[in-house]
């Protein structure tokens, strides 16, 4: 499996689990509401600093993400 889809899944099942939207957690972590389907979805490939917004939006370490 791609490791950006793989992301994409760890990313998706970790925001379910908050219960956040799509669009809440792309406002959480700074980034435009209309990346998150494509970051989930492991059609971008994301930069460290949205994985770094990602991780502190989802109040996780970075090794959790992975």
């Amino acid at each position: 499996m791609d490791i950006r889809l793989k992301f994409g899944l760890r990313v998706k099942e970790l925001r379910l689990e908050r219960k956040l939207s799509q669009e809440a957690l792309a406002n959480l972590a700074g980034i435009d509401r209309t990346y998150m389907p494509g970051i989930e979805k492991g059609l971008r490939n994301v930069s460290i600093i949205v994985v770094e917004k990602l991780a502190i939006a989802l109040k996780v370490e970075l090794n959790e993400l992975f």
